[in-house]
């Protein structure tokens, strides 16, 4: 019996989209509204020593950055898939952005950090309407942007990691809003400093979990909602198989998830029924509509176990 290999849709340029491409203009829009509220807060921040108010600039600063290379790497995805020397396009790019996002997080969240030290041993006196008027409007822009991205967050890591940037500017403007608010009624200096700190304390468990999901993909591990073991024993237990092995599932990129399997089928197993079976099963339980599947006799599953990766 000869080897055979099946698969379900593929990955053509013609056909294939990512996750994060469906959400291409919203990204532009949250990229406009995300300008806008910058512009405002390195203006009033710098005039007015906030450290609420720059830190969350700066935070609005590496959102529209993120969002700026998430809409580059979509681009460039896109336009490079046609060549033919790169069979999955460049669709991993997404994935690098989203991993670039989180250590600009960090890098921000560390930077508020070390400027709030200084802060709270001589707290500068800030002026408490100018802050709240604009944390007012970054507030409004951040809510807006957060509405247009959060559908697409549900599915991209790309769009994932712009989302958790406009969302930690949100909180940021809140924040700010009641640092400033504190100070205009109160007077009290310290509501400046530890509003910001509160801002970068609250950045870092998201920029982890951005990264870490960000190194998933890229060390090509599979997706956390995929069982291997028992996706292993339910190609094995398809009539006509002896045995599923050398089975890796990977996601290339948000909303693209590949797999490929050797099965070892009975010397009268009818190789096309096996690989109809196999592909169903992988599509219906497993979601995986991409899988490469080669059937083997038990000799060539002797040379697969050989292999010593």
């Amino acid at each position: 019996m000869g080897h055979g290999h099946g698969h379900g849709h593929g990955i053509s340029p013609a056909q294939a989209a990512s996750a994060s491409s469906k959400h291409l203009r919203r990204l532009w829009l949250a990229a406009g509204l995300g300008l806008v509220t910058f512009g405002a807060q390195v203006v009033v921040g710098l005039s007015t020593g906030s450290l609420a108010l720059l830190s969350d600039s700066a935070h609005v600063f590496t959102d529209v950055s993120g969002i700026l290379m998430a809409i580059a790497a979509i681009l460039i995805a896109q336009r490079a898939s046609a060549r033919a020397n790169r069979t999955f396009g460049l669709y991993r790019t997404e994935v690098f952005a989203a991993l670039f996002n989180a250590v600009l997080l960090f890098a921000v969240a560390g930077w508020v950090l070390y400027e709030a030290i200084d802060r709270f041993e001589e707290p500068p006196e800030v002026p408490g309407l100018p802050v709240s008027i604009v944390a007012v409007v970054g507030l409004v822009m951040n809510v807006a942007a957060l509405l247009l991205l959060r559908s697409g967050a549900e599915e991209s890591i790309n769009v994932r990691g712009a989302y958790l940037e406009v969302m930690a500017d949100m909180l940021g403007s809140i924040g700010v809003l009641v640092s400033g608010l504190v100070t205009l009624l109160f007077g009290w200096r310290y509501a400046d400093p530890i509003i910001g700190v509160a801002i970068g304390l609250f950045v870092l468990p998201r920029a982890f979990s951005l990264g870490k999901g960000a190194l998933r993909i890229l060390l090509q591990h599979a997706p956390e909602r995929i069982d291997v073991a028992g996706m292993t024993a339910d190609l094995s237990a398809l009539p006509g198989v002896q045995e599923a092995h050398d089975l890796h599932v990977w996601t290339l990129t948000s909303g693209m998830e590949v797999a490929s399997a050797h099965l070892k089928v009975d010397a009268d197993a009818d190789s096309s029924a096996v690989l109809v079976a196999a592909q169903r099963l992988l599509a219906e339980k497993y979601q995986l509509e991409h899988a490469t599947l080669q059937i083997e006799t038990a000799e060539a599953a002797s040379r697969c176990q050989q292999l010593s990766w």
